[in-house]
């Protein structure tokens, strides 16, 4: 089954993002004292194509990296390289293209030019014994040879496929391994990932939003755009995910506003104020005898989460209603679905059960509507319910 999933993500072009250097290095340099006497496992990265190789490789002796390993997968969708290993101008035909890894235990100035630089690892695979070795399997990440390299690796930093996400961070957990990914910001609401992130086993890196990937020229989607021959997509929903310390954890979020019930109403089916943007969360809205001083946020906020400053309390979203860590007081299998135009869409209103729901009718969007009392109900995006906390004052 899991072969089978993974040949599925590697089968869709729309899975296949690859990272571009400047992006790993304006990510990567806020964690560089964490590097000294590490081994760095990047286990879904071909060196031929991968920037996060690359990275690691150029920067070898600077990080003081004890080892590098890395592996990929076979059948790579990307017809040319960015390293020449085989001769200038060589690619590697996709369909003989296999699973493989390269292991680096040092880096040298090869060519005597004072410098280490892409040449010199070049070099070092070719002729030295640090040459591609064949996998038995396919690579794919939860197969036992690659588990072994899991477990001798210190930190693992790659982008793993967007589909396996969820998978690719159970094992990561699994084998309590710091790391350093990629994923979609849409990984937060996953009820696999949010209670990692809500128990402080991984958070946030320094940078999120938009981003530009490397794609295969055959995929199919919105946003591409071609640049020296080269294919790339922009996204604009991309976080690294890590659970290693980093300064920005933990600064304070600058709070101003002041609480008034009319820009902070409560929801209808939780009991919590809705803060439709994270730099207007109030500053005066904390728990007391007669308020428990929740607040849902969207999910941008955890950029700027400070787990000495808040307590995450819960997710509302619909689709993992099981997350929400506070007592659902209404659902709405009773009210119906309409568009703005006042016609109905054919859905009830338990598609907006778990969602956080305010009262009345919105300007723009689907809202719902009970049919006999005539109330008007509509939901927002999912949200974070969060608390500050008392020690933070």
């Amino acid at each position: 089954m899991a072969n089978k999933t993974l040949q599925a993500a590697r089968k869709d072009k729309n899975d296949e993002f690859y990272t571009q250097l400047a992006d790993i290095e304006n990510e990567l340099k806020h964690y560089r004292q964490h590097f000294e006497g590490k081994t760095v496992l990047c286990n879904c990265d071909d060196p031929y194509e991968s920037n996060f190789f690359k990275y690691f490789a150029m920067n070898f002796n600077f990080l003081k990296l004890k080892k590098l390993i890395a592996t990929c997968y076979d059948s790579s969708p990307i017809a040319f390289t960015q390293l020449s290993l085989l001769g200038d101008g060589k690619t590697i035909p996709n369909g003989s293209r296999k699973a493989y890894r390269i292991e680096l235990t040092e880096v040298k100035d090869y060519n005597g030019d004072g410098a280490i630089d892409l040449s010199d690892v070049e070099y070092m695979l070719r002729c030295g014994d640090n040459s591609p070795q064949k996998l038995n399997g396919n690579g794919d990440f939860r197969s036992a040879e690659c588990l072994e390299l899991l477990k001798e690796a210190d930190i693992v930093v790659t982008n793993p496929p967007f589909s396996l996400f969820r998978e690719y961070v159970a094992k990561l957990i699994e084998y309590d391994k710091k790391f350093i990914i990629i994923g979609n910001q849409n990984a937060i609401t996953y009820k696999e990932i949010f209670p990692l992130l809500k128990d402080n086993k991984m958070w946030l890196g320094y940078n999120s939003g938009a981003q530009i990937f490397r794609v295969p020229t055959t995929i199919e989607r919105k946003n591409l755009f071609v640049r020296d021959g080269v294919t790339y997509a922009k996204f604009g929903n991309i976080c690294w995910y890590t659970n290693l310390e980093q300064p920005k954890r933990h600064e304070l979020l600058p709070l101003y506003k002041k609480y008034t019930p009319e820009e902070y109403p409560k929801y209808d089916n939780y009991d919590a104020i809705e803060v439709s943007k994270v730099a207007e969360i109030p500053c005066d809205y904390v728990s007391s005898e007669n308020c428990n001083g929740i607040m849902g946020v969207p999910i941008t906020f955890l950029d700027k989460y400070n787990p000495e400053q808040f307590e995450i309390i819960g997710l509302l979203n619909s689709s993992s209603r099981e997350l929400a860590g506070i007592l659902a007081l209404k659902v709405y299998d009773d009210f119906k679905e309409m568009r703005q135009d006042l016609t109905y869409t054919g859905s009830t209103g338990r598609k907006t059960n778990g969602n956080p729901v305010l009262k009345g009718k919105p300007q723009k969007g689907n809202f719902f509507v009970n049919p006999v009392t005539n109330e008007y109900i509509f939901s927002a995006y999912a949200r974070i319910l969060i608390r500050r906390r008392k020690s933070e004052d």
